[in-house]
């Protein structure tokens, strides 16, 4: 009796009954040499392409790194196909669970992963393979992976970005004249109910489609899948965002010391101009050096032009606040060369006498000067000393006002921006 290409005889019993093959044996004779099956050749050679229909099992999706630009995941990859010179009746079982090491002795699709940056096998305890044949010669292999794949990451919102990662499974030898992939109708890719990442949500919608592949060899088929991931941003809000506020708001602080408290102010400007510049700087540590500007960049750059700029505050007062002492220094000069004109006037016209307390009330290079024209003439050391605090006062005053009103206003138009208006746009592509 001859079924499917294999030779069958019947299992004799003692006294002449038959039995049915045991599994040794009807693998023997279903894999053996003398069934004529050939792992080198695939299924309907020569004729139509083989159909081979693959679906995911996600276990864990993490390790997704900006600086490389790529994510790690652990998948059980199933493909499924019909080989008719499988095929078998002589077995009552509807289908069979090989051992893996029987993946030499049948064809396989050539699958690989077009964005795969490393891989790897897992063989605890033993591999983890699985092989099943079915009646009607179906085939499902299923392998366990540990992916790493590229993905290119758009960190423009970054730390409020959303990322597309994709999965591509691309055949390397046959062309689509040989071989096709397609995704699973139901359940194409499934997720781990427990799966959980650190800093992103990964979205339950996917985007599952075909992604044919067409070079100088020919037209290859490769399907992929889009993984949708949103990051959290709760760990930049306690590490960076927060920490960077209180340095700001801490700065303003300098507005309410004494002016003539110079160390004091000083050394609390330079102390918050430093933390920015090194929080500044680990915000950058763990992101690729890309050319464009990320929203984190603008939140740092604007908070440390903050604190320099209430720095500078400090030395605008401080200078205003020494401004009457330049007064009373270019008063004496003026009086001084006023003295010399005089005495140079007089020895012209041949009178030698010698003149004291020659002075000025006013005089109108004083008066030109932008600092000191609106001062009265006349008065007094003290009363100009005051003029001059009162206006280094005034300056501090104004700036409790701005400054936080100005950092308010960029704090509105910045968290609508990326929170609101590109988060909208961001969801609309996708």
């Amino acid at each position: 009796m001859e079924q499917n290409g294999f030779l069958c005889k019947d299992m004799k019993l003692p006294g002449g009954a038959s039995r049915p093959p045991s599994p040794s044996d009807f693998l023997d004779k279903l894999m053996g040499r003398t069934s004529g099956y050939d792992a080198r050749i695939r299924p309907n050679f020569k004729g139509p392409p083989v159909n081979v229909t693959c679906n995911i099992f996600i276990n864990s999706f993490g390790s997704i790194t900006e600086t490389t630009m790529d994510y790690r995941l652990n998948v059980f990859l199933r493909q499924q196909w019909n080989d008719p010179r499988l095929a078998y009746r002589e077995y009552p079982d509807d289908s069979l669970d090989l051992d893996p090491s029987m993946l030499d002795s049948i064809w396989k699709p050539d699958l690989f992963f077009a964005n795969e940056k490393g891989a790897n096998f897992h063989d605890v305890t033993t591999d983890n393979t699985l092989l099943r044949i079915f009646q009607n010669g179906n085939v499902l292999y299923s392998i366990r992976l540990t992916l790493t794949l590229s993905c290119p990451m758009d960190l423009k919102n970054f730390p409020m970005d959303s990322q597309t990662c994709i999965m591509q499974l691309e055949s390397f030898g046959y062309t689509m004249n040989d071989l096709i992939f397609e995704w699973l109708d139901v359940g194409a890719v499934q997720v781990a109910d427990d799966l959980v990442l650190p800093q992103f949500v990964l979205k339950e919608e996917q985007g599952l489609g075909y992604c044919t592949k067409h070079y100088n060899t020919g037209k290859f088929t490769c399907i992929e899948v889009k993984f949708y991931l949103e990051r959290q941003m709760g760990y930049y809000l306690i590490q960076m965002y927060i920490p960077s506020l209180l340095t700001v708001i801490l700065s303003w602080v300098s507005f309410w010391i004494n002016m003539d408290a110079a160390p004091a102010r000083v050394g609390l400007g330079i102390t918050t101009v430093l933390t920015m510049t090194t929080q500044s700087s680990g915000s950058r540590a763990s992101l690729p050096k890309v050319s464009y500007v990320k929203a984190i960049d603008i939140w740092m750059a604007v908070c440390l032009l903050f604190v320099f700029a209430a720095l500078l505050e400090y030395a605008a007062v401080n200078f205003v606040s020494r401004q009457h002492k330049e007064f009373f220094r270019l008063r004496k000069k003026l009086r001084e060369q006023e003295r010399q004109r005089t005495e140079e006037e007089l020895a012209r016209q041949g009178l030698l006498f010698h003149t004291f307390g020659l002075g000025l009330a006013s005089a109108p290079e004083m008066d030109a000067t932008p600092v000191f024209a609106d001062l009265p003439p006349g008065l007094g050391y003290y009363d100009i000393r005051r003029r001059f605090v009162d206006r280094a006062k005034k300056i501090d005053t104004i700036s409790r006002a701005v400054f936080p009103m100005s950092f308010l206003m960029f704090n509105v138009l910045y968290w609508l921006t990326y929170k609101v208006l590109r988060h909208e746009d961001v969801q609309l592509k996708l």
